[in-house]
């Protein structure tokens, strides 16, 4: 699985780095239509965790899966075939809602396997995923500097080929053991109840609904801090591609050092109001980069890079233990997958929120970090309250021997 990540990761590389290019200099759309394709195919992904993760509490991981990754293959090498842009948009959409999908029983598989284990096991992931990323990246740097048709058309094909990859990667995998999935013969009795639903749960609604706001991270990287360098007189424009550059580097290099401090539930919950600081931390630094000249500026943004540096590998952590520790053992994949909703709808709202935040100036960024900062010790109380409460108990989904 790891293998599998280091592929999947480079592929997506590839394609992430020219996805914007290629559909204004290959396909020919304009700024609006390639905003708009963005934005529905990143919505309809958004449909594609929690229905992975139900599904995968019915039927083979692995299978589920290996179908998944071909879906995201086809998807891929279907925009080579088109410059129609109600074809790109249904492609586009088919290869969003694969690669949510594909997160969420990724994320589950690592769960079932790693046991006690599976923070470590998140955090060597991260660091093998985030190695893949900027393999990806250079590589399509690479071949941008022909600039030829041929060459978008290669790194989208790239792309294809890694998730074909993935997948027969994945075939070699075995199936894990499902706390949901059990064999029954003729002499069991029937279940009585329903495994529980993710969306009666109230309590785990809002523990997502408190992670779409921890996740703001993503788009400072990816939105945030490159158009507020852009916007500014003082900072070096050259300067946005480094602050990328030491924030996949101190992931590769910390988040397994730090994954210890959030080994077991407790630990990782305790993680939440250092995060908070953190996230603080972050948006003030950004809010004084706008105060000073051409050094004072640089230092504080990369001041503000390694502080959501921090917290994007401190939330990591938390993340992945407590929306497993908050789930029923019978539904992971029902529960992960609602899980996984907090970062599809990041990917909608994160770019208009730090967007907001630079059009406010440094009282826009001084109130996004203290809004992500309380909510942390807003969940920091409600993981509590959670976990408190008795855990249902409910006979889990059978199989039928015959």
């Amino acid at each position: 699985m790891l293998w599998i990540a280091l592929v999947d990761r480079t592929g997506s590389g590839l394609w992430a780095a020219v996805s914007v290019l290629y559909f204004t200099y290959v396909t020919g759309l304009s700024v609006a239509q390639v905003g708009t394709l963005a934005a529905v195919s990143g919505a309809i992904g958004i449909a594609g965790a929690p229905l992975g993760g139900r599904i995968a509490d019915r039927l083979p991981l692995t299978r589920v899966l290996i179908s998944l990754q071909i879906l995201r293959a086809l998807a891929s090498l279907a925009l080579l075939t088109t410059d129609n842009y109600a074809l790109l948009l249904a492609f586009s959409a088919a290869g969003s809602f694969g690669d949510r999908a594909a997160n969420v029983l990724t994320k589950l598989y690592a769960t079932r396997v790693s046991g006690p284990d599976r923070v470590r096991y998140q955090a060597v992931t991260r660091t093998v995923a985030n190695a893949g990323w900027a393999l990806g990246g250079l590589t399509a740097a690479a071949a941008l500097t022909i600039g030829t048709t041929t060459a978008y058309q290669w790194l989208l094909t790239g792309d294809a080929l890694s998730f074909v990859a993935a997948a027969l990667l994945t075939v070699r995998c075995a199936e894990p053991p499902s706390p949901a999935r059990t064999i029954a013969t003729s002499k069991d009795p029937a279940p009585t109840t329903r495994p529980a639903n993710p969306w009666r749960d109230r309590g785990y609604l809002a523990y997502v609904a408190t992670e779409t706001v921890l996740c703001l991270d993503d788009a400072v990287f990816k939105v945030g801090l490159p158009l507020w360098i852009a916007h500014s007189d003082q900072a070096p424009h050259g300067l946005a591609p480094l602050l990328m550059v030491l924030n996949n580097l101190m992931v590769v290099a910390l988040q397994v050092p730090l994954a210890r401090f959030g080994a077991t539930t407790a630990a990782a919950r305790s993680l939440l109001l250092p995060l908070s600081a953190a996230f603080a931390l972050g948006g003030v630094a950004m809010a004084l980069s706008a105060t000073g000249g051409a050094f004072t500026t640089t230092l504080f943004l990369t001041t503000s890079a390694v502080a959501f540096t921090v917290a994007e590998m401190l939330h990591a952590t938390v993340s992945w233990e407590l929306s497993v520790a908050l789930a029923p053992g019978t539904a992971q994949g029902a529960y992960l997958g609602v899980h996984g909703l907090a970062q599809s709808c990041q990917r909608s709202i994160g770019p208009l929120t730090v967007t907001a935040a630079i059009a406010t100036g440094p009282l826009g960024w001084t109130f996004f970090g203290t809004t992500i900062a309380v909510t942390c010790v807003f969940q920091h109380r409600l993981v509590r309250d959670q976990l408190s409460r008795t855990t249902l108990s409910v006979p889990p989904v059978t199989v039928s021997e015959h």
